[in-house]
Protein backbone atom coordinates (compact mmCIF):
# COMPACT_ATOMS: atom_id res chain seq x y z
CA UNK A 1 0.00 0.00 0.00
CA UNK A 2 2.70 2.44 1.38
CA UNK A 3 4.97 1.25 -1.80
CA UNK A 4 1.67 2.47 -4.68
CA UNK A 5 1.63 5.79 -2.10
CA UNK A 6 5.19 6.89 -3.28
CA UNK A 7 5.10 4.93 -6.91
CA UNK A 8 1.63 6.57 -7.56
CA UNK A 9 2.38 9.84 -9.72
CA UNK A 10 1.91 8.97 -13.18
CA UNK A 11 1.35 12.57 -14.12
CA UNK A 12 4.72 13.40 -17.11
CA UNK A 13 6.94 14.75 -14.25
CA UNK A 14 6.37 13.08 -10.99
CA UNK A 15 6.24 14.79 -7.81
CA UNK A 16 8.29 14.17 -4.90
CA UNK A 17 6.39 12.50 -2.20
CA UNK A 18 8.41 13.31 0.85
CA UNK A 19 8.80 16.93 -0.12
CA UNK A 20 4.90 17.21 -1.34
CA UNK A 21 3.91 15.96 2.43
CA UNK A 22 6.59 18.70 4.47
CA UNK A 23 5.04 21.32 1.82
CA UNK A 24 1.37 20.54 2.84
CA UNK A 25 2.52 20.69 6.79
CA UNK A 26 4.22 23.98 6.22
CA UNK A 27 1.55 25.21 5.01
CA UNK A 28 -0.69 24.25 7.58
CA UNK A 29 1.86 25.16 10.47
CA UNK A 30 2.35 28.62 8.61
CA UNK A 31 -1.37 28.87 8.21
CA UNK A 32 -2.27 28.26 12.08
CA UNK A 33 -0.01 31.06 12.52
CA UNK A 34 -1.41 33.52 10.40
CA UNK A 35 -4.61 32.56 12.37
CA UNK A 36 -3.55 32.95 15.87
CA UNK A 37 -1.74 36.46 15.12
CA UNK A 38 -5.07 37.81 13.30
CA UNK A 39 -7.01 36.78 16.41
CA UNK A 40 -5.21 38.16 18.51
CA UNK A 41 -4.30 41.00 16.66
CA UNK A 42 -7.94 41.99 15.66
CA UNK A 43 -9.74 45.08 17.21
CA UNK A 44 -13.42 45.89 15.78
CA UNK A 45 -17.13 44.95 15.86
CA UNK A 46 -16.98 42.36 13.25
CA UNK A 47 -14.86 39.28 14.02
CA UNK A 48 -15.98 35.56 12.07
CA UNK A 49 -14.62 32.46 13.34
CA UNK A 50 -15.09 31.03 10.01
CA UNK A 51 -12.89 33.67 8.37
CA UNK A 52 -10.32 32.39 11.13
CA UNK A 53 -10.69 28.94 10.05
CA UNK A 54 -10.43 29.58 6.24
CA UNK A 55 -7.09 31.56 7.50
CA UNK A 56 -5.99 28.05 7.99
CA UNK A 57 -7.39 26.04 5.62
CA UNK A 58 -6.33 28.01 2.55
CA UNK A 59 -2.36 27.44 2.79
CA UNK A 60 -3.16 23.92 2.27
CA UNK A 61 -5.34 24.36 -0.58
CA UNK A 62 -3.15 26.71 -2.28
CA UNK A 63 0.10 24.41 -2.19
CA UNK A 64 -2.35 21.57 -3.30
CA UNK A 65 -3.06 23.76 -6.88
CA UNK A 66 0.19 24.57 -6.94
CA UNK A 67 1.38 20.91 -6.69
CA UNK A 68 -1.52 20.09 -9.27
CA UNK A 69 -0.64 22.69 -11.75
CA UNK A 70 3.33 22.38 -11.59
CA UNK A 71 4.00 24.61 -14.72
CA UNK A 72 1.27 23.21 -16.78
CA UNK A 73 -0.87 25.60 -18.41
CA UNK A 74 -3.45 23.78 -19.30
CA UNK A 75 -4.41 22.57 -16.22
CA UNK A 76 -3.67 26.49 -14.45
CA UNK A 77 -6.92 27.32 -17.70
CA UNK A 78 -8.49 24.50 -16.07
CA UNK A 79 -8.77 25.16 -12.87
CA UNK A 80 -9.72 28.62 -13.76
CA UNK A 81 -12.59 27.39 -15.65
CA UNK A 82 -13.79 25.45 -13.18
CA UNK A 83 -13.59 27.58 -10.18
CA UNK A 84 -15.24 30.24 -12.61
CA UNK A 85 -18.45 28.04 -13.10
CA UNK A 86 -19.21 27.53 -9.78
CA UNK A 87 -18.80 30.86 -8.35
CA UNK A 88 -21.22 32.15 -11.32
CA UNK A 89 -23.65 29.12 -10.34
CA UNK A 90 -23.32 29.79 -6.18
CA UNK A 91 -23.36 32.75 -4.23
CA UNK A 92 -20.94 31.61 -1.19
CA UNK A 93 -21.72 33.22 1.62
CA UNK A 94 -19.22 31.92 4.13
CA UNK A 95 -15.59 31.64 3.37
CA UNK A 96 -14.73 28.27 4.77
CA UNK A 97 -17.59 27.23 1.88
CA UNK A 98 -15.10 28.37 -0.58
CA UNK A 99 -12.72 26.28 1.16
CA UNK A 100 -14.91 23.29 0.84
CA UNK A 101 -14.89 24.16 -2.88
CA UNK A 102 -11.39 24.83 -3.70
CA UNK A 103 -10.97 21.56 -1.69
CA UNK A 104 -12.99 19.35 -3.73
CA UNK A 105 -11.46 21.00 -7.21
CA UNK A 106 -8.24 20.25 -6.14
CA UNK A 107 -8.57 16.74 -5.11
CA UNK A 108 -10.49 16.37 -8.81
CA UNK A 109 -7.81 17.90 -10.55
CA UNK A 110 -5.39 16.00 -8.70
CA UNK A 111 -6.93 12.48 -9.45
CA UNK A 112 -7.76 13.62 -13.24
CA UNK A 113 -3.79 14.53 -13.55
CA UNK A 114 -2.82 11.21 -12.13
CA UNK A 115 -1.25 12.75 -9.22
CA UNK A 116 -2.91 10.77 -6.93
CA UNK A 117 -0.46 11.10 -3.72
CA UNK A 118 -1.50 14.57 -4.18
CA UNK A 119 -4.86 13.57 -4.08
CA UNK A 120 -5.00 11.59 -1.22
CA UNK A 121 -2.68 13.64 1.03
CA UNK A 122 -4.62 16.88 0.54
CA UNK A 123 -8.00 14.96 0.91
CA UNK A 124 -6.47 13.57 4.44
CA UNK A 125 -5.11 16.69 5.37
CA UNK A 126 -8.11 19.24 4.23
CA UNK A 127 -11.05 16.77 6.34
CA UNK A 128 -8.59 16.60 8.99
CA UNK A 129 -8.35 20.26 9.19
CA UNK A 130 -11.74 20.72 8.93
CA UNK A 131 -13.01 18.47 11.24
CA UNK A 132 -10.53 19.78 14.49
CA UNK A 133 -11.64 23.71 13.17
CA UNK A 134 -15.15 22.25 14.05
CA UNK A 135 -14.05 19.36 17.21
CA UNK A 136 -11.99 22.30 18.90
CA UNK A 137 -14.24 25.49 17.96
CA UNK A 138 -10.76 26.85 16.54
CA UNK A 139 -11.08 30.90 16.38
CA UNK A 140 -13.54 31.42 19.03
CA UNK A 141 -12.31 34.21 21.35
CA UNK A 142 -13.96 35.81 24.49
CA UNK A 143 -12.74 39.36 25.00
CA UNK A 144 -15.79 41.06 26.09
CA UNK A 145 -19.35 39.64 27.22
CA UNK A 146 -21.52 42.31 26.32
CA UNK A 147 -21.51 45.43 23.81
CA UNK A 148 -22.99 48.28 25.27
CA UNK A 149 -24.49 51.35 22.74
CA UNK A 150 -25.77 54.59 24.04
CA UNK A 151 -26.20 57.94 23.63
CA UNK A 152 -24.12 61.13 25.58
CA UNK A 153 -25.48 64.23 25.47
CA UNK A 154 -23.47 66.07 28.08
CA UNK A 155 -19.77 67.43 26.95
CA UNK A 156 -17.56 65.28 25.78
CA UNK A 157 -15.07 66.33 28.93
CA UNK A 158 -17.62 64.53 31.01
CA UNK A 159 -17.09 61.35 29.85
CA UNK A 160 -15.25 60.44 32.92
CA UNK A 161 -18.41 60.01 34.88
CA UNK A 162 -19.70 57.26 32.50
CA UNK A 163 -16.41 55.22 32.77
CA UNK A 164 -16.11 55.07 36.46
CA UNK A 165 -19.77 53.96 35.64
CA UNK A 166 -18.63 51.29 33.43
CA UNK A 167 -15.07 50.41 35.48
CA UNK A 168 -17.65 49.53 38.56
CA UNK A 169 -19.29 46.91 36.37
CA UNK A 170 -16.62 45.74 34.30
CA UNK A 171 -13.22 44.17 34.83
CA UNK A 172 -12.19 45.55 31.18
CA UNK A 173 -13.87 48.09 28.67
CA UNK A 174 -13.20 49.39 25.45
CA UNK A 175 -15.33 52.51 23.47
CA UNK A 176 -15.35 50.65 19.78
CA UNK A 177 -16.63 53.39 18.65
CA UNK A 178 -17.33 57.31 18.97
CA UNK A 179 -19.47 59.33 16.46
CA UNK A 180 -20.90 62.47 17.28
CA UNK A 181 -24.68 63.49 16.04
CA UNK A 182 -24.90 66.44 14.33
CA UNK A 183 -28.49 65.84 13.86
CA UNK A 184 -29.89 65.78 17.35
CA UNK A 185 -26.56 66.64 19.54
CA UNK A 186 -24.27 64.59 21.97
CA UNK A 187 -22.19 61.54 21.13
CA UNK A 188 -22.99 57.84 19.86
CA UNK A 189 -20.94 55.41 22.39
CA UNK A 190 -19.83 51.75 21.79
CA UNK A 191 -18.63 50.19 24.60
CA UNK A 192 -17.05 46.75 24.98
CA UNK A 193 -17.19 45.06 28.32
CA UNK A 194 -15.77 41.84 30.23
CA UNK A 195 -17.88 42.23 33.11
CA UNK A 196 -17.24 41.38 36.65
CA UNK A 197 -20.40 39.48 37.07
CA UNK A 198 -22.04 38.89 34.07
CA UNK A 199 -25.22 37.59 35.35
CA UNK A 200 -25.76 41.41 36.95
CA UNK A 201 -25.86 42.66 33.19
CA UNK A 202 -29.29 44.02 34.16
CA UNK A 203 -28.10 46.22 36.65
CA UNK A 204 -25.78 47.69 34.70
CA UNK A 205 -28.18 48.64 31.95
CA UNK A 206 -30.67 50.37 34.50
CA UNK A 207 -27.61 52.00 35.96
CA UNK A 208 -26.97 53.44 32.69
CA UNK A 209 -30.80 54.23 31.54
CA UNK A 210 -30.79 56.36 34.87
CA UNK A 211 -27.35 58.21 34.27
CA UNK A 212 -27.72 62.16 34.09
CA UNK A 213 -26.93 62.46 29.85
CA UNK A 214 -27.48 58.95 29.03
CA UNK A 215 -30.10 57.69 26.65
CA UNK A 216 -31.12 55.20 24.03
CA UNK A 217 -29.15 52.29 26.01
CA UNK A 218 -29.15 48.68 24.01
CA UNK A 219 -26.69 45.94 24.53
CA UNK A 220 -25.21 42.99 22.41
CA UNK A 221 -24.04 39.82 23.99
CA UNK A 222 -20.33 39.08 22.67
CA UNK A 223 -21.52 35.49 21.04
CA UNK A 224 -23.65 37.18 18.93
CA UNK A 225 -21.06 39.94 18.30
CA UNK A 226 -18.19 37.26 17.22
CA UNK A 227 -20.54 35.76 14.00
CA UNK A 228 -21.50 38.90 12.14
Amino acid sequence: MMDWFFRGDYAATPINVPVMVLGLLVAFVAGHAIAWVYMLTHSGLSYSRSFVGSLMVLPVLVAGVMMVLSNNLVTAFGMMAVFAIVRFRNILRDTLDTCYILASLVVGMAAGTQRFPVAVMVCLLAAAIMLYLWLTAFGSRHRYDVIVNLHWDRPAAELGDLRLLLERHSRRSHCASQRSNEGFGGTDLSYRLLLRDPSRIEELLSELRKASGVSRVTSLQAEDESEV
